[in-house]
C-alpha cells in the first residue's frame, strides 16, 4: 500500500510538472509568435510609413529632392530598431537596460562625432530653408562660385576660374550666404567719371543711347543719375535692368561701348588732377 500511494503521489506531481511545463512552453510559443508578429508588422509598417514619406515629399516644390530619401531612410531605420526594442520585450528580455544601453551609446556617438553632426543639422537645413538651390551663383566665406551639389555633410561649388570646392555645411549655415541668382531681374549700375566742363543733359542723351538694347528691360525704366562731385570729375550713373542671364555679357558688352560713345560726343574722361596755388615771393624780386 505504501508503494502504491508513493506511486500514485508521483504520477500526481509529474501531471503538474507537465501541466505547468505546458503552460509555459504555451505562453513562451505566445510571446514568439507575438514578437516576431511584431518584428512583421514593425518592419512593413517602418517600410510603409518611409515610402509614403519620399513620395509626398518628392512632391513637395519647396522641398530640396535630395532631402526626400534621407528622412524616408531614417523613418525607416528608426522604426526598424524601435521594432527590435519591442520585440524583444515580448520574448521577454529586460528592455529597460538595453534602451538605456543605446542611450549611452548615441550619446558617445554623439559626442564623438559632433563635428560631424552638425554638418547633418547643417545640411538638413539648408535642404528645408533653401537659401540656395543647384546651378545658383552664391557667395559664402570669402568662396564664389555656382553650387554643384548640396549634401549631407558639405556643398560642392565650382569657382568661376574651374576650381571645385567642398564646403562644410556647418561652416556655410553659421556664415552670410550672398545668393546672386535667387532674382531673375537684376539691377545694373554704370559709373563713369566726367569732366567738370561737360554739359550733364548732353551726357544724359549719350548715356541713355545705350539703352536701346533689346536685353535692357523697359520696365523699371533706364535712369540717369548724377551720383557725385568729386575732386576731379562728376561722377555720373546708368542705371538700368536685366534679366539674370543676359546680365553679365550685357555688362561687359556696355562698358565696351560706352568709352567710344564718350569719344564721340566729345564728353572728356578725366585724369585725376590737383589746383596747386603758390603764395611764396615772387623769384624776380630782390
Amino acid at each position: 500500500m505504501d508503494s502504491f500511494s508513493s506511486l500514485e503521489t508521483s504520477l500526481g506531481e509529474m501531471s503538474v510538472f507537465s501541466q505547468e511545463l505546458l503552460a509555459i512552453a504555451l505562453s513562451s510559443s505566445v510571446n514568439i509568435l507575438a514578437g516576431l508578429g511584431t518584428i512583421i508588422i514593425g518592419f512593413w509598417l517602418s517600410s510603409k510609413a518611409s515610402s509614403i514619406v519620399r513620395k509626398q515629399m518628392s512632391t513637395l516644390q519647396r522641398v530640396d529632392k535630395t532631402l526626400a530619401p534621407i528622412l524616408a531612410s531614417i523613418i525607416r531605420y528608426a522604426g526598424f530598431i524601435l521594432t527590435l526594442v519591442v520585440a524583444l520585450g515580448q520574448f521577454g528580455v529586460q528592455t529597460t537596460s538595453i534602451i538605456a544601453v543605446l542611450g549611452a551609446a548615441g550619446l558617445a556617438i554623439g559626442l564623438a562625432l559632433q563635428g560631424t553632426l552638425s554638418n547633418v543639422a547643417s545640411g538638413i537645413m539648408l535642404l528645408l530653408l533653401r537659401p540656395f538651390s543647384v546651378g545658383d551663383w552664391i557667395e559664402t566665406n570669402s568662396i564664389s562660385g555656382t553650387v554643384r551639389e548640396i549634401g549631407l555633410f558639405a556643398t560642392q561649388i565650382d569657382t568661376f576660374d574651374n576650381i571645385y570646392i567642398t564646403v562644410p555645411n556647418s561652416s556655410i549655415w553659421s556664415a552670410t550666404i550672398i545668393n546672386n541668382s535667387r532674382h531673375q531681374i537684376r539691377r545694373m549700375d554704370l559709373d563713369i567719371g566726367i569732366g567738370y566742363n561737360s554739359d550733364l543733359n548732353e551726357v544724359e542723351k549719350a548715356l541713355i543711347t545705350l539703352t536701346k538694347d533689346k536685353r535692357i528691360l523697359s520696365d523699371p525704366e533706364p535712369q540717369f543719375l548724377v551720383v557725385d562731385y568729386a575732386d576731379s570729375a562728376i561722377l555720373v550713373r546708368l542705371r538700368l535692368y536685366a534679366q539674370y542671364e543676359d546680365f553679365f555679357a550685357l555688362n561687359w558688352d556696355l562698358k565696351r561701348r560706352l568709352k567710344p560713345l564718350l569719344d564721340s560726343h566729345n564728353i572728356e574722361i578725366p585724369f585725376p588732377q590737383r589746383v596747386v596755388h603758390y603764395l611764396g615771393k615772387d623769384s624776380g624780386t630782390g
